[in-house]
């Protein structure tokens, strides 16, 4: 997909045009948030809280904590409308390293092993529901060669291909819902028990431990932040957007967990790796079952387009910022997308799910993304700073209850990473010392924009 010179606009003449509206935008959102996950990790949850109760609670309070994030999210893509979102707020508000380290961090581990994970997952859905003789690995090129295609004809095509699968997955959450609240003949209790074990550290411990893997499946609405300068009025439509796609999914969240509760109860929840496959068999056998399959499988190519179509702007950021290739810089003239950054973000994924890196790179995802997750909320801070030193009050969304609200967040990021470098010390390790590895990166970087300056 290399792009000819005429098709390449030069770096003077690079712009992202403005061309998503509110709905798209919200699309985006609840894309970046719901993958496959939702289909199948209530089971987790169960295993570590033995009560109904609980383990909605947990799901609630995780849907809290995302909320506060989009409240942090909407304040910062107001400041710093520009291309990169998370990338930018750490550049210009504590130090360009932190900027750097995240963008490394996101093409080499965060975004590129989610997207090998979920591409994977799709592919044996597919398998097993089409009988198609291909192998995986043909799957999986074509699928992600299809998506990088499709968004290197533009932004809005891209969006639109976001927006219908997006509508596909509600609409397969909404059917999986449905089911379970009107299908089943013996429903479960929801309301008792309250507790699985008498109050104090061990109920703690395992409601924290929970909230990891709920947590996780709630990230992702920051993604978004890194298209801003491609969405029209946006620090009014970027703060809806967050706020409207947060709320839907923490609807969509607890109301599947109530029915996979409803329908199993917590024993079976807990023993199913399927849940929503198996709250389908039971109310519409094997049947229902190849439907939700089908759902899931929707639903993965849904998050994958957007993490296609988002994650590369990062690296387009940098670039334009003299800390990666210039070449990642560059925007195709008819449609005026990053398509080299877009291909190079596909080339890696591939090469980790088809090498099967994927699933350690997981391993130590989790805790570099919070890590991330707290210093940007931290960026908020700064900026409230300067704008009292400066004077100047700013006229976009404001976080709610800031700093309170905001520091509950950060408290949430950072447990989540302490958590992680508890019970997972190893995994954990490897991630931030493939982190620290962007530092002496960041200063090759460094020195050679000082040379090209003197030039």
């Amino acid at each position: 997909m290399a792009q000819s010179p005429e098709e390449v606009l030069s770096p003077d003449h690079r712009k992202l045009a403005p061309k998503l509206g509110l709905f798209d935008a919200t699309m985006m959102v609840m894309g970046g948030i719901v993958g496959a996950g939702i289909f199948m990790n209530p089971y987790v949850v169960a295993q570590r809280l033995h009560s109904p109760v609980l383990i909605l609670s947990v799901w609630v309070a995780g849907g809290i904590i995302a909320i506060l994030g989009a409240f942090v999210y909407a304040e910062l893509g107001a400041r710093i409308p520009e291309v990169g979102g998370q990338y930018e707020y750490l550049r210009q508000s504590l130090h360009p390293v932190f900027g750097f380290l995240y963008g490394w961090a996101l093409l080499l581990v965060i975004q590129t092993g989610g997207m090998a994970a979920v591409v994977v997952t799709f592919a044996r859905y597919f398998l097993e529901l089409t009988g198609l003789p291909f192998s995986e690995h043909w799957v999986i090129l074509v699928t992600i060669a299809a998506l990088t295609g499709v968004n290197c004809l533009g932004v809005k095509p891209g969006g639109r291909v976001q927006s219908v699968l997006m509508v596909l997955k509600i609409a397969a959450i909404a059917a999986l819902v449905g089911a379970g609240l009107f299908l089943v003949r013996a429903p479960r209790p929801l309301m008792h028990p309250v507790l699985d074990r008498p109050m104090g550290g061990d109920l703690i411990a395992a409601f924290g431990a929970a909230m990891v893997p709920v947590l996780f499946s709630y990230g992702g609405w920051q993604t978004t932040n890194f298209i801003a300068s491609e969405i029209r009025d946006v620090r009014k439509n970027l703060g809806r957007a967050l706020l409207i796609g947060v709320a839907a999914v923490v609807v969509l969240y607890v109301a599947v967990n109530v029915v996979c509760l409803r329908a199993l109860g917590v024993t079976a929840l807990a023993a199913t790796r399927t849940p929503a496959s198996a709250v389908m068999e039971i109310v519409a056998g094997n049947r229902g079952a190849r439907l939700i399959a089908l759902g899931i499988a929707v639903s993965t190519v849904g998050f994958l387009s957007q993490s296609v179509l988002t994650g590369p702007r990062v690296y387009f950021a940098m670039a334009e910022d003299g800390l990666f290739f210039r070449k990642v810089a560059s925007l195709t003239r008819k449609s005026q997308v990053p398509a080299v950054a877009i291909v190079l973000q596909s080339v890696w994924t591939v090469v980790i799910a088809l090498t099967g890196k994927y699933e350690q790179i997981l391993n130590f995802q989790a805790p570099i993304d919070f890590t991330f997750f707290g210093l940007s909320a931290m960026c908020l801070f700064v900026l409230r700073r300067r704008e009292r030193n400066d004077s100047a009050k700013s006229s976009g969304f404001r976080v709610p209850g800031h700093p309170f609200t905001t520091i509950l967040f950060i408290l949430a990021c950072w447990l989540t990473v302490g958590n992680a470098l508890w019970k997972y010390p190893r995994n954990s390790s490897i991630g931030f010392a493939i982190l620290l590895i962007g530092l002496p990166v960041y200063a090759l970087w460094q020195r050679r924009q000082t040379r090209e300056g003197r030039q």
